[in-house]
């Protein structure tokens, strides 16, 4: 039995480039970076330093303000460099991954015979506890806080999303693991969404509340589930978990041991073959971008993420530590002259006015990363609202944070909100405002003057 979350409000960005569904191993990273600011409102201090031994899933950082919350080594090896910014803030932590890899043996855990301070303690030592964040705030969840529900979003409606149903297969026994571990950690349900005609693995597990979700864009976002089942009011706290990073958890508890393996969908216009590879969390994504049709100094944009909420990457990057997806689109620094001027059939928008996207609807794009526009004042036209499910008022809320009225931003719903549940309304800004890095501001405000 489950419960339906049928959303209208909302617009799919169709774009090519999807993902096949086959899945081969990536070439072995032989370097991984772990970045802090992928932990957002964490300090590190470190553990180690240069020139280090390492296992993997051995603690190599921990949060400055609550030492609990440890950071662990996706590999073993050894740190080869501590990379830092202006007033020595670490920005990289860079490990050369060892030929035969060694483990750090945690222990298994027999989840149905211990409490709920004995999983907690044992995902805390582990640095499984960096996979759980939280709403308020979107961060990482504070392990003294007790949630009043658990959700998990087994459907991504994102552009070119990893099929989901298809790299969480064959992971029933890790995932029941981490969903029975995780309801003792809660007095109230485990919430988990999967799509309307979905296959998937999540939806026969037991000790959850099942829903399933249809519509546009933004329906697979957790935090449009949480608004629609049981929304965060002042004082509240939900804790969320991806799928993949679930896997990870139950690994842990069933065998003792961290295993940062990931599936990560390689995905774009500028892909040639796009499909599923197996690789690691921070590994270097020269190792599948470029063994795979990417021309090498081409004029292409690397999204560690999907292309409204992933961060841009250098080609020698590493994937981010939350990322199941890699996008490579076209770069659009391109200028198209009188563009402004005449009819657009080859983009998308959710406006009728001069873009015919809406005669085609089941049409692909390819589309790049120009802005066509500038940033400008905000103009008030309605669309925000055509495409922003929560029942929320989004243009106040972003103007409450730019003004940084406290009372304000905790009256219009800021609690229950994350800089990616903005990310449609930014798309379709006509004002180009940087909706996303203005919620962020504005939880961080909240976080600095309230906590």
């Amino acid at each position: 039995m489950s419960n339906d979350i049928k959303i209208k409000k909302g617009l799919d960005i169709k774009l090519k480039g999807g993902a096949e569904k086959t899945t081969e191993k990536a070439v072995i990273s032989n370097f991984y970076t772990l970045r802090p600011e992928d932990f957002h409102a964490v300090t590190p201090r470190l553990i180690y330093k240069e020139g280090a031994k390492v296992k993997a899933g051995e603690p190599i950082f921990h949060d400055k303000s609550n030492e609990a919350v440890k950071f662990v080594s996706p590999v073993s090896g050894e740190i080869i460099e501590i990379e830092r910014g202006a007033k020595r803030r670490i920005m990289g932590i860079k490990i050369q991954a060892d030929k035969e890899q060694t483990y750090h043996d945690y222990g298994k855990l027999n989840v149905d015979a211990v409490d709920a301070e004995t999983i907690k303690a044992h995902l805390l030592a582990s640095g499984c506890w960096a996979f759980i964040k939280q709403r308020p705030y979107d961060i990482i969840a504070k392990p003294d806080h007790t949630p009043k529900a658990i959700f998990i979003s087994g459907y991504d409606s994102a552009p070119l999303a990893a099929d989901l149903d298809y790299v969480l297969q064959g992971k029933e026994a890790e995932l029941q693991a981490a969903i029975t571990a995780l309801g003792k950690l809660t007095e109230g349900k485990v919430h988990v969404s999967v799509g309307e005609k979905s296959n998937s693995p999540l939806a026969g597990l037991s000790g959850i509340t099942l829903h399933k979700v249809s519509g546009p864009h933004p329906c697979g976002n957790v935090g449009t589930q949480i608004n629609k089942i049981n929304p965060v009011n002042k004082g509240e706290t939900v804790w969320t978990i991806n799928p993949q990073d679930l896997v990870i958890i139950g690994e842990l508890l069933l065998t003792g041991k961290f295993n940062a393996e990931r599936i990560v969908a390689l995905v774009g216009s500028s892909v040639k073959k796009p499909r599923y590879f197996v690789t690691k969390i921070a590994s270097e994504v020269a190792t599948m971008v470029y063994d795979n049709g990417v021309e090498q100094g081409g004029n292409d944009r690397i999204i560690s993420g999907n292309v409204l909420s992933g961060k841009q990457i250098a080609p020698d990057g590493y994937l981010g530590y939350y990322s199941n997806i890699i996008t490579v689109i076209p770069e659009g620094d391109d200028y198209e002259l009188f563009g402004w001027n005449k009819p657009i059939f080859d983009k998308i928008s959710n406006s009728r006015a001069l873009t015919f996207s809406w005669l085609t609807p089941n049409k692909t794009y390819d589309l790049d990363t120009n802005m066509n526009g500038e940033h400008r004042n905000f103009v008030l036209t309605g669309n925000y609202e055509e495409v922003f499910p929560l029942d929320i008022y989004p243009l106040q809320i972003l103007k409450s944070c730019l003004y940084k009225d406290l009372d304000e931003m905790e009256a219009l719903g800021m609690y229950e909100v994350a800089p990616e549940d903005f990310a449609l309304t930014e798309f379709i800004c006509v004002s180009k405002q940087p909706h996303q890095k203005i919620i962020r501001a504005g939880l961080d405000l909240m976080i600095e003057e309230i906590g």
